[in-house]
This record gives structure tokens, C-alpha cells and sequence, in this order.
């Protein structure tokens, strides 16, 4: 199973309550809820159709060809949801600076139906002020949202309070198979960037690729997350050792080649005087 949240500590079973204020027991077994993330990994997800906060219809395989980032909120969570958007958001915005626009796309689905409704979603993501063009906020029909969960190993549980449910984000491939959990609460662009680095990274090439396809495949490779900054920057060490590797490769394929030339220049000599 691959873990992404570092170290995956067990305080990556962060819950939430509605008010996050009221001491209780929670009612969601967090080893369960645990166990129950890992199984998925690796496992395509089935279809489903959704309603983004507009109200149209969506299919989730309609983001298959990028990286998807999913996670699960609900809208009448005023603390921890909210901040675990805030900070996605934020994340998110580093993402796009370090992979460049376009490379991959979020969802944030509503479990509480139906009072996760388009409406409500859109209200939650205008309080929010998530504006990325790359960000949708859906919500599923209520018949299927058990389904839905179980299909991404999302455990929820109501309480008194609102829900108890596991904090984190699911990473999609291009091909719609779960890739990783990254678990946590504040989840940030370090975290989440390793398994978007490894997915953009092993992507094939298109079929007419152009030298620019090439170069922005290197530019994903050579870049680590700064701790200091907050930022991504060039791996210079990684690039002096691919730009060594490669002199290495070109001066022995040149000197071969002068070699081989060399040779059939010889063997030409020998004829000739013969």
C-alpha cells in the first residue's frame, strides 16, 4: 500500500465534528476508517454521475486524462472543513506554479446529502474563495453517495454534532485508478506534489509530442519542494547530474561513431592499395 502523508502517522486520523467544540466519543473506529483508505489504492474507480454547483451533469470519468485530486466535505462543518478547503486551496495554487496550469484537476464532493446540494456547494465554495478554473465543487445524488465513498475509502460517521470522517486527499491517476491517500488536515503542496511529481513524471508523451513536451517533462522532474521558502525551486544538483549523464552518453556515442568512421576509412585504405 503507498502512503503519502509522511510517515502516515496515526494523528493522519484527524476527525471532525461540526463545531469541533464539544468533547465525546467518536463514534467512527479509526483503525477501520484507516484500513478501510488503504484497501482502495489501486483500484479504478467506477462511474458515477454527479451535479456540479451549476446544477449540469457530471460523469467522473470526464476527468480521467490528468491527475484528480478528491476530497470529501460537507457544508454544514463550520471549522474544519472550511479550513482543510482553505488549505487545499492554497496548495493547490503551489501545484499549479510548480507543475504549470492545466496539469491536473480538483474535485471537493459533498457526502451530506441531500443538503449538499448544488446550491449549497456553490454558497461553500464562494465563502471559501476558491476560484481555480481547474476546481469543481459536485454533488451526488443521495442513493449513491454509500457507493461513492466505499469506492474512494472514505469512512464517515454522524454525530451528535455533525460527522466524525477521515481527513485527506485521494489522488487519482490519468486512468482513473487510486493512486494514493494523502491524509492529514492542513495538507500542503510538498505533500501533495511527490504523488502528482510521480504521476505527471510517468506520463507518456503524446503521440506528436514537441520538444516543449519534452522540456516541461524535465522541468516537473527537476523541481523540489523548498522547506525554507515555502516554494519549489530547480533541483540544481539533480540537474548538473542529468546534464552529466548526458555529455557522458553524447561523448561516447561520438566516439564511436568517429571510431566506426575511422575503421571504414582504414578498411577503404587497405582495398586501395591492394
Amino acid at each position: 500500500m503507498r502512503l503519502c502523508a509522511k510517515g502516515l502517522l496515526l494523528a493522519a486520523l484527524l476527525f471532525t465534528t461540526a463545531a469541533n467544540a464539544v468533547e465525546q466519543t467518536a463514534a467512527l473506529d479509526e483503525r477501520q476508517a484507516l484500513l478501510a483508505s488503504q484497501a482502495v489504492v489501486g483500484t479504478s474507480v467506477p462511474e458515477h454521475t454527479l451535479l456540479d454547483r451549476d446544477g449540469r451533469l457530471v460523469r467522473l470519468s470526464s476527468y480521467r486524462g490528468k491527475p484528480l485530486l478528491v476530497s470529501f466535505i460537507y457544508t454544514g462543518c463550520f471549522q474544519v472543513c472550511p479550513t482543510q478547503t482553505r488549505a487545499l486551496f492554497e496548495a493547490v495554487k503551489g501545484l499549479d506554479a510548480r507543475f504549470g496550469p492545466h496539469q491536473f484537476n480538483v474535485v471537493s464532493i459533498g457526502f451530506n446529502q441531500p443538503f449538499d446540494s448544488p446550491t449549497a456547494m456553490r454558497a461553500f465554495a464562494a465563502e471559501q474563495r476558491i476560484d481555480a478554473p481547474n476546481w469543481a465543487f459536485l454533488s451526488p445524488p443521495p442513493a449513491t453517495v454509500d457507493k461513492l465513498t466505499r469506492d474512494f475509502g472514505f469512512s464517515y460517521a454522524a454525530t451528535p454534532a455533525g460527522f466524525d470522517h477521515l481527513l485527506g486527499v485521494t489522488v487519482v491517476d490519468a486512468a482513473g485508478r487510486i493512486h494514493s491517500q494523502v491524509l492529514g488536515n492542513r495538507l500542503s503542496a510538498a505533500q501533495l506534489g511527490e504523488p502528482l511529481r510521480e504521476l505527471l513524471g510517468a506520463a507518456p508523451l503524446p503521440q506528436q509530442w514537441r520538444v516543449s513536451d519534452v522540456v516541461e517533462r524535465i522541468r516537473i522532474l527537476c523541481t523540489v519542494y523548498d522547506p525554507e521558502t515555502g516554494a519549489y525551486r530547480y533541483d540544481t544538483k539533480l540537474i548538473f547530474e542529468i546534464a552529466g549523464g548526458l555529455t557522458f552518453f553524447i561523448s561516447v556515442g561520438v566516439y564511436l561513431l568517429l571510431e566506426l568512421l575511422r575503421r571504414r576509412r582504414d578498411a577503404r585504405s587497405d582495398v586501395a592499395y591492394r
